[in-house]
């Protein structure tokens, strides 16, 4: 677990002293590069002391993909990201497995001259990130995993992901593996834990499904999971879960959380995607 502390800083009696580590969770990216530095900068991030949890999605519908890699790749350890299904589906195109999606802006990144360096690091990144009592994921666990149950198909599907002749397996024409779907897709399934095709807001959630994070049989009660994904639920935060997709590149905010205090930064989206 991130170590307690302030993300603000103390003066002493003496002297300021300074500042210990702080880690902020942050939504859905995807590629709005202008709100993420200006979110950064309410935040007053310092990369030798702070840390980013990035909830994945970090490229696509916006129009700085390419910018946003970059910066978080160069970032090294300061940036710990989990893969969305936006980052799969850039993989996918890069390694020639699906064409291109209608509202895709992924081209410069396609076309960059340290693409193949990119695409490495983004394969890199993991499904599910675990620190102490908190899990990064991108879009949620499936009510009927145990924690380890859900580690154990992220390790295993990473595997698949960072070996080129693999990949296919999980992010081919088919479409994604069935755990990979759940981690990158979920918002609410069927009381027998079926996903249900929902992307809406909370209040209009079918009566026949329900939230997979407030779903009665979930067996990963008490774990607080920290997600993105689900843009119509905005900022949410309950006992166990805390979720962050804003809808930036809808005109919405991105949202970041310190982990530490709880403190919440939303910044107005300055990109929108057409």
């Amino acid at each position: 677990m991130p170590r307690q502390s302030f993300c603000s800083v103390k003066t002493g009696a003496v002297r300021e002293r300074p500042r210990v580590v702080a880690t902020y969770a942050i939504g859905d990216i995807q590629g709005c590069y202008e709100t993420f530095e200006q979110l950064l900068g309410r935040i007053a991030f310092d990369r030798s002391r702070d840390r980013l949890w990035l909830v994945g999605d970090l490229v696509n519908r916006g129009p700085r993909s390419l910018d946003v890699l970059r910066f978080l790749r160069e970032l090294g350890p300061a940036a710990i990201s989990v893969l969305g299904n936006h980052d799969l589906h850039l993989l996918a195109r890069a390694s020639g497995l699906t064409g291109a999606k209608r509202l895709d802006t992924l081209d410069d990144v396609l076309a960059a001259p340290d693409r193949d360096e990119l695409m490495a690091w983004l394969a890199a990144r993991p499904l599910l990130y675990r620190e102490g009592d908190w899990v990064l994921v991108h879009a949620g666990l499936h009510p009927q995993w145990t924690l380890a149950e859900a580690e154990s198909h992220a390790r295993r599907i990473e595997d698949c992901l960072r070996d080129p002749r693999r990949r296919p397996s999980v992010i081919g024409p088919a479409g994604f593996e069935p755990a990979l779907r759940v981690l990158t897709t979920i918002r609410t399934c069927h009381d027998d834990g079926t996903l249900c095709k929902f992307h809406g807001p909370l209040a209009r959630v079918p009566v026949s499904c329900r939230p997979w994070f407030s779903h009665p049989g979930r067996r990963t009660h008490g774990v607080p999971v920290v997600f993105g994904h689900w843009a119509a639920l905005g900022y949410q935060r309950g006992d166990d879960y805390l979720a962050l997709d804003s809808g930036c590149v809808w005109g919405g905010a991105l949202t970041a959380v310190c982990l530490e205090d709880g403190k919440v930064y939303m910044e107005p989206a300055r990109e929108k995607q057409s």
